[in-house]
């Protein structure tokens, strides 16, 4: 018999704590205890990055990543990016690209294109395609995700300019 194991850590901002099963993904976690469905899990091998989770700053799959994972750890989700009623610049960008369908696997792409700026803050388009391998649109709105990071790049220059 498993027992269940307090966890507890920051989630959006705020302290949290759940009781988990040794088993349990952070996905599961995410749905199940917090009622946060942004991060999906859609392929369940860590391959499509619906399930993308921001964890101390990394993008991390939360379909393959075990909850535990999360004791003493800051977590962003999707759920998290914007403040309050502003969009953050990388979901602001995906609208004004029109970079989405379905919308099922936007909230990994934004996940996943946040920490591409925050490591490169003016990625090649080369650079941009590679570091977003690991996310799969299955409505193919490639060409307007790529247009959405590069507005996204402009948005952050523009705001980056505006503190300084």
């Amino acid at each position: 018999m498993t027992t269940p194991r307090t966890i507890r850590f920051k989630l959006n901002g705020r302290s949290v704590s759940a009781d988990i099963m040794p088993h349990e993904t952070i996905v599961d976690m995410l749905t199940q205890r917090f009622d946060l469905k942004g991060a999906r899990e859609s392929c369940g091998q860590g391959l499509c990055g619906c399930c993308t989770v921001n964890i101390d700053g990394m993008a991390v799959s939360g379909c393959l990543s075990l909850a535990w994972f999360l004791d003493g750890k800051d977590v962003q989700t999707i759920e998290g990016v914007a403040n309050g009623a502003t969009l953050d610049p990388v979901q602001q960008a995906f609208i004004e690209a029109g970079a989405f369908q379905c919308g099922f696997c936007t909230p990994g792409f934004i996940m996943m294109v946040r920490q591409l700026l925050d490591l490169h803050p003016d990625p090649t388009e080369d650079q941009m395609r590679h570091f977003l391998t690991g996310n799969l649109c299955r409505c193919s709105a490639y060409p307007e995700i790529i247009d959405a990071v590069k507005i996204a790049v402009a948005k952050r220059a523009e705001l980056a300019h505006l503190v300084a």
